[in-house]
């Protein structure tokens, strides 16, 4: 097939450094590649693949320190894809909403991954206005919120990993982790409480952005101060690697309805348990007893950091490669393509 795939210019394709939806870009664009498909990534030009790059902007927007308005460059990216809609079968999506206007006359051209929470205002006058739209979700749990509005579902693709990206470890180094980004959502402080109160050493590695740098300063910076407890910063991939591998958990203590929780699944690739809390798609992905816990409370997850010190992380990387492979992903969304290019225009059932 013929296949576009058009990316956030927030972060590269890969990301450098911390970035969810593009490193997810990443990885099924290489392997759409792997499998003899025709593939173009629209993305900042400091992306890496072994696609056909169009190059939308000079460099990863965030890294960049002229840009203060994200939309302009996106409006420019739209135009090139919409002005070369025809060299494909399929142009996929990753940005949200924002091509609707442009392909609301030809949907069956497109599909929308969303890769966000669904449980805002805001954008639901705009899925009432384009219904026609083929949308796909990263969990069951992501679409719950729009249950009441008839929208075109595609199908759930879970993400999934190249098999070779993490190496797994049989033995631990002794630490809980916290990964990702600093932000109330995230509750970084619950998992400062989580570990002190059972004993057991913190590392954060995690990003602040712009808009939780007030929250970082007034909530968990005077948390810090805790023995046992160290910051690291925002990490690249290798860091990433070691320190997933090396922890004796994974702390996911999240108070929103998670869309899906990349990191997740990059700690059962290490063969790392998770300890995460019972919202949005985490009982999708975690299996309690086999690849962590699911938990309500700080208690039930002191608990469970103490018990997951001596679980199997053979059999984590295992349900990891059966479950969340690259290739995997790969394979869903092709069927989802092939089934949208198979007539001109579809008409796909309401879920």
């Amino acid at each position: 097939m013929r296949i576009a795939v058009v990316s956030p210019l927030i972060e590269s394709v890969p990301p450098r450094l911390y970035g969810g939806t593009e490193r997810v870009v990443s990885y099924l664009t290489e392997e759409l590649v792997a499998l003899g498909h025709e593939v173009t990534l629209f993305a900042s030009a400091d992306s890496r693949t072994s696609a056909r790059l169009v190059p939308c902007c000079e460099r990863a927007l965030r890294l960049d320190g002229r840009v203060t308005d994200y939309t302009p460059h996106h409006l420019l990216l739209l135009q090139q894809v919409y002005e070369r809609a025809e060299e494909f079968d399929i142009i996929h999506f990753h940005i949200d909403y924002l091509h609707y206007p442009l392909f609301a006359g030809r949907p069956w051209k497109t599909v929308t991954t969303l890769h966000g929470r669904q449980d805002l205002w805001d954008p639901q006058p705009l899925y009432r206005k384009f219904p026609q739209m083929p949308l796909v979700s990263i969990s069951q749990a992501q679409r719950e919120p729009l249950r009441h509005l008839p929208l075109r579902w595609a199908g759930t693709v879970h993400h999934g990993l190249p098999l070779d990206l993490y190496r797994p470890r049989e033995q631990h180094d002794g630490y809980a982790l916290f990964l990702g980004r600093i932000a109330p959502e995230k509750r970084p402080d619950r998992a400062i409480r989580i570990a002190r109160r059972a004993g057991v050493p913190l590392r954060i590695a995690a990003k602040v952005d712009r808009a939780d740098r007030r929250y970082f300063r007034e909530v968990v910076e005077p948390l810090l101060r805790e023995p046992e407890v160290v910051f690291l910063g925002e990490v690249d991939d290798r860091r990433k690697e070691a320190l997933l591998a090396g922890a004796v958990a994974l702390l996911f203590p999240i108070d929103w309805p998670e869309p899906f929780g990349l990191v997740m699944i990059e700690a059962m690739a290490c063969g790392t348990p998770v300890v995460a809390w019972n919202c949005g798609s985490v009982p999708e992905i975690v299996e309690p007893g086999i690849t962590g816990a699911i938990v309500a409370s700080e208690a039930e997850a002191v608990r469970a950091l103490l018990e997951l010190a001596t679980i199997d992380r053979r059999r984590i990387r295992a349900r990891f490669e059966a479950r969340f492979g690259a290739h995997r992903m790969a394979r869903d969304y092709l069927a989802i393509y092939e089934r949208l290019a198979a007539t001109a225009r579809p008409q796909l059932s309401v879920a």
